[in-house]
Parts: C-alpha cells; structure tokens; sequence
C-alpha cells in the first residue's frame, strides 16, 4: 500500500489565496479551510517526522502542538513592520534543539511557500555572543570546520541552486573581518558569516509527494555535520 502524502496542492492554492486576501475579514471566513489545508496536515507531518529526527539527534523536537511547537504562528508581528499585512503567505516548520528557545538557535527549517520551498538547517541570525563563539570555533577549530564546508558543495542563498540539488551554504556576510579576529586568517571569508545556514530547493510538485518526508530527511541528515558543528560550538549537546 502506498503511503499518502502529508500535503496536497491545496496547500499552495490557500497560501495563493492568502496572498491575494490578506485580511482578517477574509481568513476568518477561510479559518476552516486553513485548517483543513495547512495546519492539520502541517502538524501530521511533524509528528510523522519524529522518528527520522530521532536518528539524526536524540536533542531536537519535532512538537506537533498547534500553538507554542515546531509550526510557526501564521499570524504576522506587524508592531515594527510598515507591512501591516496580518499572515504570513508562508508555512514555516522549525525543529528546535532541546536548549534552542528561537529560530535563531542551531536547528532544521522546512519553508512552503508557491514558488519557494526549501529546507534549511544551520543558525540564522545568531545574537552577538552566539556569532562569536562559532566563530572562535572555527578558529580553534579549522581542519573539523574545513570538513563540515567541504561536505556542502557551492554557496549561494536560499533560493540558490535548482530543486532536488544538494544543499548550499549561504546566508549574509559581513564586508569586513568581524572585530578580534585576525584580518589575514585563511578563514577570514567564513568568519566574516553573519549567518551560519545550508538550504536545498524542492519543487512544488515534490512536496505533494507520498516521499517527501523522506527527502527532507535526507536533506536534513546532509546538513547535520553543519549543525552538529555549531552545536558544540555553543556548548549544546549533540
């Protein structure tokens, strides 16, 4: 028997719609159908993933909770945003580790959106203490850091690369070495990372797949070096 998929095509068409109807009179009148279409098979799929999160590393959740786990809230924080647009027109599904409090700590990311869907895994964003403690692992560090860069072919940003290729290490950098380091390190390019992030592009179509599951755990398991790095760089257990 094949095994159904988590997502349909619905999924894109509500996020489509969202887009096009970006009001609170509009989704509340779609709630039902945001449920039925996104959030519900949304949180199958992360108490689905458990197990292959599992083999990756005991120290991250997949938390199938509607509010407060692994899916992140559609409603916007519009408080400091000109965009007073009230969802996201994005699903965004984020495995945390055990000690990771935000998307900001070392972790897996799955994004769905039309026309852009990849998954990420990393740390976006890290605060200024967090920065300088992978950095200074790279430092210490340099032939282990060397290996876990190698084993991610190219760099570029998440939307680098096409569908299906391996993953990529992108995000943002600095213009100049970050202060305290050594301007002339062989490492200087990566220490100059702001973001420390591999992402692999999927296709729509795929995602709608009976075996999508099993495509971003293998996506996942080939960003795990970067994030087991990151991991002990910060004291987190891996």
């Amino acid at each position: 028997m094949t095994p159904a998929s988590h997502f349909g095509p619905e999924l894109f068409r509500f996020l489509k719609d969202l887009k096009a109807n970006n009001s609170r009179d509009w989704f509340h009148d779609n709630k039902a159908r945001y449920h039925e279409e996104v959030r519900d098979p949304a949180i199958r799929f992360i108490a689905d993933f458990a197990p292959h999160l599992k083999a990756i590393s005991p120290h991250f959740r997949a938390d199938p909770r509607p509010v407060g786990g692994s899916l992140f809230r559609i409603n916007r924080d519009i408080r400091f945003s000109k965009d007073k647009s009230p969802y996201k027109t994005a699903v965004g599904i984020q495995f945390r580790h055990d000690l990771g409090k935000d998307a900001h700590a070392p972790g897996f990311y799955l994004h769905l959106e039309p026309g852009t869907v990849f998954t990420g895994m990393g740390s976006w964003h890290p605060d200024g203490p967090t920065l300088r403690s992978i950095r200074q692992r790279i430092v210490e560090e340099p032939g282990e850091w060397r290996a876990v860069r190698e084993a991610i072919p190219g760099s570029g940003d998440y939307d680098s690369g096409r569908p299906g290729d391996p993953p990529r290490l992108g995000g943002d950098s600095l213009k100049r070495p970050p202060r305290g380091f050594d301007p002339d390190h062989p490492l200087v390019e990566d220490l100059k990372r702001k973001d420390f992030i591999a992402s692999m592009t999927h296709d729509e179509k795929s995602v709608t797949a009976p075996a999508f599951i099993d495509r971003v755990a293998e996506s996942f398991s080939a960003g795990a070096p970067l994030v087991a790095f990151l991991c002990r760089a910060v004291g987190a257990p891996i």
